[in-house]
């Protein structure tokens, strides 16, 4: 076979295999068209409910997300009104402490009535704090110092061997505002 012979054969096939193409492409085009015209068409009506659902989801989406919103801004309020006067309360425990102070010295004493006069004070000054939400962490000697709770100001040797690792001493109470600690009871450990 001559080369001439050999192009034109190519070519014979190039030709065949371009009208095959054609001829699935041709034959895929009708099956779409028939799919198209065999799939119900959906008309006006139900367009509008599909975009009508759609518009309800959107509604329900916002709607949920504008209550948790509504529940997150009115937990934090709450928050903010339960500590909102925690500086005034802190600044008010060293009162405090004085007033303990002077009560334990004016025990001493033998001024009766003066020891009830301050008394009096010191009781309705904490009591006013108290319906504030202020409340003491109990600490005393023998307890167990849990690092969460109190402050160890120190270590000493303890007594006896009950004591090791347990509060010696309490230095100063810790106060709590709600279930927030504002002030750490600071107190000595047994080692």
């Amino acid at each position: 076979m001559s080369e001439k012979d050999r192009i034109e054969e190519m070519d014979e096939l190039e030709d065949a295999l371009t009208q095959d193409e054609v001829k699935k492409e041709a034959s895929q085009e009708d099956s779409q068209e028939e799919e198209k015209e065999n799939s119900p068409q959906l008309t006006r009506e139900e367009e509008l409910e599909g975009e009508l659902e759609k518009e309800k989801d959107k509604f329900l989406r916002l709607f949920a997300e504008f209550e948790n919103f509504k529940r997150r801004t009115s937990k934090e309020r709450m928050d903010l009104f339960k500590t909102a006067g925690q500086e005034v309360i802190v600044s008010l425990l060293p009162v405090m402490d004085d007033f303990e102070r002077a009560l334990k010295e004016l025990g001493k004493s033998s001024e009766k009535e003066l020891f009830k006069g301050v008394e009096l004070i010191y009781n309705k000054f904490k009591d006013t704090l108290k319906a504030k939400g202020l409340e003491d962490i109990e600490a005393k000697e023998g307890d167990a110092f849990d690092a969460e709770i109190h402050d160890a100001i120190t270590q000493i040797p303890a007594p006896n061997k009950k004591l090791k690792g347990k509060i010696i001493d309490v230095v100063e109470k810790g106060y709590r505002l709600g279930d927030k600690i504002i002030r750490h009871p600071k107190v000595v450990v047994g080692n």
